[in-house]
């Protein structure tokens, strides 16, 4: 029954967040798709609704979680990206429990279990919605999710923060009681820490950039000096995808009749690369790292700006806990795990790292007394 509950709740939520979507969308055909795609979902959330009648008399449907409600907030800050990514890893496991159930039952599968996946890449491929057809081939994973990723950077750059710098004020408290000692030690490792961050960040962003720019540049050499060569090329590409011949000719003759919609498709479909998501700017990128390292690092460091004495120890690692716990239930924004069990294992492998360099740091401090 459980499992029906859990089952009813995904369905319920898929609708909840269908609908939002379709609302968004600027494109009609886009916005009916998958107006009909929650009408579905709500379909066949109330025929479970039904089964569990049946089972415990009186029973209502609940409304979408909270986690639902939360991605959909999130979608102001981090764009509707991560949400798209996480129904299409929906409606997969969705496909893949009604597979399962049915060799359970030894029925054969119907082929239909992935309809709505289907129907999702058959209006990705219309040349009339290119713009909302661009989003909706993210449920294919053919591109980046990039509003996912940013939320992703944000919870992992937070978590690395605090991690990082409890484990070096646990140490260095374990090691000496003097105050003045643990914060300079825990305000260092804040600042080396997220200079560290925003300098990778930057690096790996320029370097990224610099390379797409080049592949971009040598596809546009190639489109100007060859341009009948690579009209074959994204012909055998379109067929590659299950175009007949004639079809995929008419497409690439249709695409290479401007150059700049020529070279977008070709960069697009050859190197894999979305020219959209090269306006990124490096300097953001590091900027946005070293404030999430730092708002997680400072976490521990708090109390021992503000308090002196015995308790300042356990205050900070209390404040790290609850941190910690916080990160924990973000995280199943994109796992979908119970927000109790997530925020427990990450306070669990919090603490763990805290206790190993806190012992550390106490035989050291004894050793060094002695």
């Amino acid at each position: 029954m459980q499992k029906l509950k859990a089952q009813l709740q995904e369905e319920v939520d898929a609708g909840f967040l269908y609908s939002k979507l379709a609302e968004a969308q600027e494109d009609h055909t886009t916005a009916q798709v998958l107006s009909k795609l929650g009408q579905i979902e709500e379909g066949h959330a109330k025929k479970l609704t039904a089964r569990l009648r049946e089972m415990e008399p009186g029973f209502v449907a609940p409304p979408p979680s909270l986690r639902a409600r939360m991605q959909w907030k999130l979608t102001r800050f981090f764009g509707t990206s991560f949400i798209i990514s996480n129904l299409s890893e929906m409606e997969k496991g969705m496909a893949q429990a009604a597979i399962n159930k049915k060799k359970g039952e030894g029925a054969a599968a119907s082929g239909m279990e992935h309809t709505h996946l289907r129907i999702i890449e058959a209006v990705a491929k219309q040349p009339s919605t290119t713009v909302s057809g661009g989003l909706l081939s993210r449920f294919e994973g053919r591109h980046k999710s990039v509003g996912g990723n940013a939320l992703r950077a944000a919870v992992l750059g937070a978590n690395d923060g605090l991690v990082s710098n409890m484990s070096l004020v646990m140490g260095v408290a374990g090691a000496t009681e003097a105050q003045s000692a643990i914060l300079i030690t825990g305000l260092a490792g804040l600042l080396a820490g997220a200079i560290s961050m925003a300098l990778g960040e930057w690096l790996s962003v320029q370097s990224s950039r610099e390379l797409y720019l080049r592949q971009i540049a040598m596809e546009a050499e190639e489109l100007e000096a060859s341009p009948e060569e690579e009209k074959r090329e994204l012909s055998l590409l379109y067929q590659a995808k299950g175009m007949d011949m004639a079809e995929a000719d008419r497409l690439a003759e249709k695409v290479m009749g401007n150059k700049e919609v020529a070279l977008d498709a070709l960069v697009r479909e050859e190197l894999g690369i979305d020219m959209e998501e090269l306006g990124g700017s490096a300097w953001e990128a590091a900027f946005a790292s070293f404030f999430l390292f730092a708002v997680g690092a400072i976490i521990p460091v708090l109390p021992y700006l503000f308090m002196d004495g015995g308790p300042v120890m356990y205050v900070s690692l209390a404040l790290s806990v609850v941190g910690l716990f916080l990160i924990g239930a973000a995280i199943t924004l994109f796992t979908g795990r119970s927000i109790w069990s997530s925020g427990a294992r990450q306070v669990f492998f919090g603490l763990a790292a805290a206790a190993v360099t806190y012992g550390i740091g106490r035989l050291i401090g004894v050793s060094m007394a002695g």
